[in-house]
């Protein structure tokens, strides 16, 4: 640890202190920078709530949950919901699909579920990564708000990691907006 001093009198710090502010000032600007420009809200129908933040942001999740996938790699019973482009907001048809997925999980009370954010390919990755968090969050939010209890519940992104399509069109880009459910007993 090197103290630094400012002036006559001023104050000292440590290298190791002014290391953790730049480190939390710099994730605030890449959280930041991860918002669209668009004011958006994270539930559209009124049946839920939106939110930011994971659990886990990027990579995978394995040690919290068990069993966890890699991307959306399994054969979940739960079905997965789809985005528009920059959007985190939780659409009308894709609360109807959460519905049934928080019925899958109260009839299999022992099951847990990690919900993956995941994003097309446009953008920049911790723009993505920040965007796939979000979208993960907003459907935990939206399955608590069913009743599903937030601990069965872990979230992830991927960012833009791990595409369901390849190609580079929009076709293929809606594919990849989506929030994938892994299921694990």
């Amino acid at each position: 640890m090197i103290p630094v001093q400012c002036g006559r009198g001023g104050w000292v710090i440590s290298i190791s202190k002014i290391a953790k502010v730049v480190a939390v000032v710099s994730l605030g600007a890449m959280l930041a920078m991860g918002c669209s420009s668009k004011k958006t809200t994270g539930v559209n129908d009124g049946t839920g709530a939106g939110g930011i933040g994971t659990d886990n942001i990027g990579g995978t999740n394995d040690k919290a949950f068990p069993g966890g996938t890699l991307g959306g790699n399994d054969k979940s019973p739960l079905s997965d919901i789809h985005f528009a482009y920059n959007e985190y907001t939780i659409e009308a048809q894709d609360g109807s699909v959460l519905r049934s997925n928080a019925t899958w999980l109260q009839t299999n009370a022992q099951s847990r579920v990690q919900v993956e954010g995941h994003c097309d390919e446009r953008g920049s990755e911790e723009y993505n990564i920040a965007l796939g968090a979000k979208r993960a969050q907003a459907a935990k939010d939206y399955l608590v708000t069913l009743g599903i209890p937030g601990s069965r519940i872990s979230t992830i992104s991927y960012g833009k990691e791990l595409p369901a399509c390849q190609d580079h069109d929009e076709s293929c880009w809606a594919q990849n907006r989506r929030d994938h459910f892994a299921v694990s007993r």
